[in-house]
Order: structure tokens, then sequence, then C-alpha cells
């Protein structure tokens, strides 16, 4: 079912006009999944609203939309199905901010409270909208539910430690149960950075890496990519440090859609090459 263009919708009773809306301005670029109700028999909202939260929950789908009298009962429902973010929006400034700031894979919009019109610009200017990550993603995390069993697998050369390195490894320990650290060998930190790297040899490396509490397991791998060791660990959640998006690691390290990509933005002035140039200086 997954499909980035595919969209699960649902309603009680007071949303249906609206839903049957959306679906008719938006089906020339989107994939309705309607999962009911289709008459104005009262329903029960919160059985819609679980229904379509835990096929967001379950991955199964991107986003979705929830239509009720004022969108407040929807929300609470599915906000209550792991992997759901879901908010209530009535005008177009909350539903950009909802998936720019709070990465809201489902809007609940209500009847009563915006017109049709209203609604249909603020679905559009939510689906127009792509979470901004950045300083976004530790407080999105922050919020989420600890998902145990999970293998969490990160990767670098890790040659001077400075703060932003142990703010990534924290917040990597986070979202799993076991955090696994892949370093770059020696020969391979020469191949990237130059012959005056490492600084650090990667058995020091590797130790002081296993000294901090949050890191389960350090693996020393000898290639540029770390490609190889990812797939033989086969990891859950792959955290990357970068001004990157998800979908540009994932279509540029090949990472399979299985396993899930977040994004920790990089920490101002805090680098190993800032390190080393600011050590240089002192001289």
């Amino acid at each position: 079912m997954k499909n980035n263009n595919s969209i699960i919708i649902s309603s009680d009773h007071n949303g249906l006009k609206l839903k049957k809306k959306i679906q008719k301005v938006f089906s020339a670029n989107y994939n309705f999944i309607d999962l009911g109700p289709h008459s104005i028999d009262k329903v029960d909202y919160s059985d819609y609203a679980s229904q379509l939260a835990k096929i967001i929950s379950q991955n199964q789908a991107k986003y979705g939309v929830l239509i009720c009298g004022t969108g407040i009962g929807m929300s609470i429902t599915a906000n209550k199905f792991n992997n759901v973010r879901a908010a209530i929006v009535h005008n177009s400034l909350s539903a950009i901010n909802s998936k720019d700031h709070n990465n809201s894979n489902v809007i609940c919009l209500g009847s009563w409270i915006t017109t049709q019109i209203q609604s249909l610009q603020i679905i559009d200017d939510w689906l127009m909208t792509s979470f901004g990550e950045g300083r976004h993603v530790k407080r999105i995390e922050k919020i989420s539910e600890h998902r145990p069993n999970n293998i969490v697998f990160t990767n670098g050369c890790f040659d001077i430690l400075h703060t932003g390195h142990i703010e990534l490894l924290k917040f990597s320990k986070r979202l799993g149960d076991k955090l696994i650290v892949a370093i770059n060998s020696d020969d391979s930190v020469r191949k990237l950075k130059g012959n005056d790297r490492p600084i650090n040899s990667q058995d020091d490396r590797k130790a002081l890496l296993e000294s901090i509490n949050f890191v389960d397991e350090v693996i020393i791998f000898d290639s540029e990519s770390p490609k190889q060791i990812r797939e033989q660990i086969n990891p859950n959640i792959v955290v990357r440090g970068g001004e990157f998006t998800a979908d540009e690691i994932r279509e540029r390290d090949n990472i399979p859609s299985e396993i899930d990509i977040k994004i920790f933005p990089l920490v101002h002035n805090r680098s190993t090459s800032e390190v080393i140039r600011k050590i240089k200086n002192s001289d």
C-alpha cells in the first residue's frame, strides 16, 4: 500500500461532505484510499480514526486525513498510536508549521470550524510542505515513543571526539535498545581525509567510543563506504549527521526502504576539522 502519492482518508458523519470534496479536488495528483464512512448515518469517530492511525503506525502509508466536527476527537484517538503525529489544523499557518516543524503525518480538520474553501487551502498547504528536519529532528524524537529491540546504526571517523559527536550518539541511542557505531579504519580515513589523518589510531578511537555508556558496540570497517558492514548488521534505524535529507541519504547510500533513516543536524562550529584548526592556530 505504501506510496508517497497515496493518502488514507476517513471521517465521521460530520466530515463526510468535506471528505468527498477533498478527494474530488486533489485526486489528479494523489491516490486516495477512503476508509469510509460512505453514508450520512451517525458513526463513532474513534472507530475510523483508529483504523487510519493503525495503517500509518504500521508504516503502510505515509499520510492520512481525518475529518470530524472539530478535529479534536480524531486527533486524540489517532495520537494514541505509535509513530502517529496527528495535528488539529484550522488555518494555513498551522498546517504549514505542523509539517515543517512537527513532521505531522496525519492532519485533522473540523468541518464545523472551517469552510470548504478554507479546508481545501489548508490541505493544499499541508501537502505541499516538507518536514524541515534540522533543529526539529531532536525535538520530534523526544516525543516519539521508545522503540524496544531496535538496532540503531551510525558510522563515521570519530577522530577527535567533540560535542557534536556526543550529541549525535545520545540522540541515536534514544531511538532503540542497541547502538552500533562503525568507524573507519586508519587506511580508509587517510583515503577520505588525507595522509595527515587520522589524529588518533583506530584502536584508540574504538576504545574511547566503547567507554561511552550509551554506545553498545564499535566495529572498525576498512572500506570507504559502510554499506557492507551495514548490510551485515541489518539495523532498524540508520542515523546520519549532516545537512542532507533522509530521502537524499537513502538514494545516495542505497539504503532499503524498510530501514528508517534519521538525520541529526550538524552542531554549529563543532567538527574535528575545527578542533584541528584551533590547535594549529594556538601554536
